[in-house]
């Protein structure tokens, strides 16, 4: 009789361990298919010619902080557009359909959240500037 009960437990054991790792696994489905970026034509958000990037972020977003600094220490110049204040900025980043920051706008991509590799191959693709 011992012997059942342990068979028992041990199967309701294994069905709840299954359950939760499908669970676990289930929640990162949509990250694995979300593009890492969007390509567009966003020349109608960069301030002037020269300017290759744009960050629309909050000063408090920590991933903001990180991607500023991010750019900062490769220096890379970029517009840095606070979200939180209404205004032309606040538009432009609303018209992106973002529910998130920091969104970054890259030459002709947009890319939601710091993530280094992309910006990186982002930043990659820009033109390079002509020696004079």
């Amino acid at each position: 009789m011992h012997i059942k009960r342990i068979k028992t437990v041990l199967i309701y054991a294994a069905i709840l361990g299954l359950g939760l790792g499908v669970g676990r696994v289930a929640s990162k489905v949509p990250q694995w298919l979300t593009p890492a970026y969007v390509e567009g034509d966003f020349q109608a958000y960069y301030p002037d010619p020269a300017t290759k990037v744009v960050l629309y972020g909050t000063k408090t977003c920590p991933y903001c902080q990180q991607t500023r600094a991010y750019l900062n220490e490769h220096h890379i110049p970029f517009a840095d557009v606070d979200v939180s204040h209404t205004g032309k900025g606040q538009q432009d980043y609303r018209s992106f359909g973002e529910t998130a920051v920091p969104v970054i706008l890259i030459g002709n991509r947009r890319i939601t959240g710091f993530k280094q590799s992309v910006i990186e191959a982002a930043l990659e693709q820009l033109p390079r500037p002509s020696a004079r």
